[in-house]
């Protein structure tokens, strides 16, 4: 039983999506999961299993930003043996290809995050997603015809940037999106040789202003969870 999950043995399965809303993950739950039952309400961060096609699928809210989504990571993977973890989130497009509710599968990560400066000693390492899982994604999203790029993201430390212009640079780059958590769960997931993904809808478009509501980005983007569940089923376990 872990600090801030709590959940008994056995509760969680090996597959889990991660959304950072708690909220999202209870509607993820109630939508998509069959016999689905609430292993966690620690800080009223919701975690619940049940089953997809059959196959067992757990759900755990992270909260923001990366040292939220590494708390719930670290104790999935090695409190519970978690052995997949995708991400399911919302994103901020910074590509003028991009539009709201465009899904994103994020190939890698980079971060102004000081974390993995710590833990390399300065040395900067790539963050990037698990190919077969990766791969799975890309598979449902154009089977589904859904509006889907592949690329880069930054995840960044802070929401409100006191330099949003280099958010720009990135772009200039070939990032297509920021979001908040990804670079983290990348690293974690690499060190305990676990299979990680992230699957994001494009809330907002920082060149243009456009956004979601909340309860939009609580309630729906049900096509990247859709996306996120069938890349699980479809990707074998693999030990390092």
């Amino acid at each position: 039983m872990s600090t801030h999950i709590a959940a008994a043995a056995g509760e969680i399965a090996p597959r889990v999506l991660l959304p950072g809303d708690p909220l999202r993950a209870k509607w993820i739950a109630e939508n998509f999961l069959e016999g689905a039952t609430c292993y966690s309400q620690v800080r009223s961060m919701f975690g619940f299993t049940g089953t997809y096609r059959g196959e067992q699928v757990s759900v755990q809210g992270t909260g923001m930003g990366q040292p939220s989504v590494s708390i719930y990571a670290h104790e999935l993977i090695t409190e519970y043996d978690v052995r997949q973890l995708v991400r399911v989130g919302s994103c901020g497009a910074i590509s003028e290809s991009l539009k709201l509710r465009d899904v994103v599968l994020a190939m890698s990560a980079g971060t102004d995050s000081a974390i993995n400066s710590i833990r390399f000693e300065g040395l900067q390492y790539a963050a990037t997603a698990n190919y077969p899982l990766l791969r799975a994604a890309d598979d449902a999203a154009r089977a589904r015809d859904l509006p889907i790029v592949v690329g880069q993201v930054f995840s960044a430390d802070s929401f409100y940037a006191d330099r949003p212009e280099l958010m720009m640079r990135m772009a200039d780059y070939g990032v297509v999106a920021v979001e908040m958590e990804c670079h983290a769960l990348y690293t974690l997931s690499a060190k305990h040789g676990r299979q990680a993904l992230t699957v994001l809808t494009v809330s907002d478009h920082v060149r243009t202003g456009e956004q979601t509501s909340a309860q939009e980005r609580e309630q729906t983007f049900s096509e990247m969870v859709e996306v996120a569940l069938e890349a699980l089923l479809a990707t074998p376990f693999v030990d390092r």
